[in-house]
């Protein structure tokens, strides 16, 4: 008898939940953007769409670690639109449906989360304002993905104008003075002459007698914006070589056709790996005619044909660390590999408290870290552009057109998106 009305009950249920499924479904009160690699046909363009309604006031939700890192985004006739107008896959759902997608979310079984995400961040990019959108992979992922941002220099950052900004990336910079180590193959060159006088007259400028001087000057600003509590990305020369001029402070590590005098002698044994972000334990290369600033990057050590050069993410616990599996989201675990100046980092050389979010395991190499640095965080990517896998100078622009499910793009995205989600306080 009590199993009669047992399964009497649940049938009402189900009944009662039906109706409620279907009363609902024309109240639809979400708009569900999928992000696996079978249910959405732009993913780059879908980060876009998020910010996009966190500009114009929309409560959105990031479905960590379910159906690709879904958003759930409050239904409006504006976002409904922009999904159509620029080719983002999405789904209308009921406010019900919503609810039994947070439920099975937030099971204790599952490894996925719903983060509340509040407010777009102010993106700045630190970057050289001659430079070409196509130079810089971030710069031209932000572009596709029509999430605005303003881009800052060297006086700006000296003047505390970072300050005014939640995110900053860090162009493919060189923070040594020593003019990216291009002079081997470059010097003659007409862009690299150009480039050198103009960095000269720069610094001279904002009251420095070094170039060198000028961009440790700039590396300490942003070193304390971090500290601060801001959030930095770098990508390729930009992480090694801003870790190194932190390293190298009072040293005078450049020679003389970067800085017009002689090196220090011994100056390897001066540098202070204690205030760097991320690497210790690094050689620093002596001879400027090659291409590569220290043992930190991989590239002259890798032996991975392109054709096997992957690295894969790791697997994190939603619930309990939100922030790399925020970082991590991807429809696939396996991302291909690409190359730069600094295109991986070695294992040996990164700090123990440092997150290796993305790594080739056989030849040991870190391809993309997550740390913390006073209230601050930052994120070290390795390689120049994720779908250009030996990007040279005078290369053509990628067409991120032919690449809108980019897994490697997807990762600079994340990083965007990171800083507008609700902070928890840490589980004990």
């Amino acid at each position: 008898m009590e199993l009669c009305i047992l399964v009497l009950d649940m049938k009402k249920s189900l009944l009662i939940l039906t109706i409620l499924l279907i009363t609902n479904s024309v109240w639809a009160s979400f708009i569900y953007v999928p992000m696996s690699a079978d249910t959405q046909k732009n993913h780059l363009k879908a980060y876009g769409i998020v910010y996009f309604g966190l500009e114009v006031g929309l409560k959105s939700k990031w479905l960590l670690n379910y159906d690709g890192g879904a958003f759930l985004i409050e239904n409006n006739t504006i976002i409904e639109n922009e999904c159509k107008i620029r080719g983002v896959s999405y789904q209308v759902i009921s406010d019900v449906k919503a609810q039994l997608i947070l439920e099975a979310i937030a099971a204790p079984s599952s490894n996925q989360d719903a983060v509340t995400l509040e407010k777009a961040p102010k993106i700045a990019v630190y970057s050289p304002k001659d430079k070409m959108p196509w130079d810089d992979a971030v710069t031209m992922v932000l572009t596709y993905a029509e999430i605005p941002f303003e881009v800052l220099y060297d006086q700006e950052v000296l003047e505390d104008q970072l300050l005014l900004y939640e995110w900053v990336h860090l162009h493919h910079e060189d923070f040594t003075g020593q003019y990216g180590r291009f002079y081997g193959a470059y010097r003659t060159a007409p862009w690299y002459v150009e480039g050198k006088l103009r960095a000269e007259k720069k610094a001279k400028e904002l009251g420095y007698t070094k170039v060198s001087e000028q961009k440790l000057a700039v590396a300490k600003k942003i070193r304390d914006y971090v500290v601060g509590g801001g959030f930095m990305f770098a990508m390729c020369s930009a992480t090694d070589s801003f870790d190194i001029a932190l390293s190298a402070e009072g040293v005078d590590i450049a020679e003389a056709m970067f800085d017009g005098d002689a090196s220090e002698a011994n100056y390897q044994s001066k540098i202070n790996d204690k205030k760097t972000f991320a690497f210790k334990d690094f050689e620093l290369i002596r001879r400027p005619t090659t291409y590569e600033f220290s043992s930190i990057d991989m590239t002259s050590k890798r032996r991975i044909p392109k054709t096997s050069d992957y690295f894969s993410l790791g697997a994190f616990s939603a619930k309990w660390d939100p922030v790399p599996t925020m970082l991590t989201q991807n429809h696939t675990s396996l991302v291909k590999g690409f190359m730069g100046q600094t295109t991986s980092f070695d294992r040996n050389t990164v700090k123990s408290n440092v997150l290796v979010l993305g790594e080739n395991m056989t030849n040991r190499e870190a391809r993309y870290l997550h740390g913390t640095k006073g209230k601050g965080m930052f994120t070290f990517y390795g390689g120049h552009d994720p779908e250009d896998y030996t990007h040279r100078v005078g290369d053509p622009k990628t067409e991120l057109d032919l690449h809108p499910t980019s897994p490697g793009y997807r990762l600079i995205l994340n990083n965007v998106l990171f800083p507008a989600a609700k902070k928890k306080k840490k589980k004990t």
